[in-house]
């Protein structure tokens, strides 16, 4: 399966030595209107998070009080996955980061 990408490969071994990347935010115009438009997304996503994260807790509540299993079970879930992408969002600069710079060490 090698053989038919094995020029390919030497292509992309011949480029990884004249490409080069490295990200500036002077680069382009209007980098800051990105950066304000990117936190503002996450700003949204969010109030999204916290909007759940009440909601599931209220269900959760209301399913346990009730003994409705199946309102307890879905509450519980909106609660989990309201908390995680918080936590995804909150944590996402520092990811992506992460991830640029282990990528810039391999060669």
């Amino acid at each position: 399966m090698v053989g038919p990408l094995l020029p390919l490969i030497r292509t992309g071994r011949v480029l990884a030595g004249i490409v080069s990347l490295n990200p500036s935010p002077s680069a382009l115009p209007g980098h800051s209107t990105l950066e304000r438009l990117a936190s503002g997304l996450a700003w949204w996503a969010l109030i999204g998070s916290l909007v759940g994260l009440v909601l599931g807790a209220a269900a959760w509540a209301l399913g346990s009080h009730t003994n409705n299993y199946q309102y307890s079970s879905s509450g519980r879930r909106a609660v989990l996955v309201s908390a995680l992408a918080a936590l995804v969002i909150g944590a996402a600069p520092e990811v992506i980061n992460f991830l640029f710079g282990a990528g810039q060490s391999i060669h």
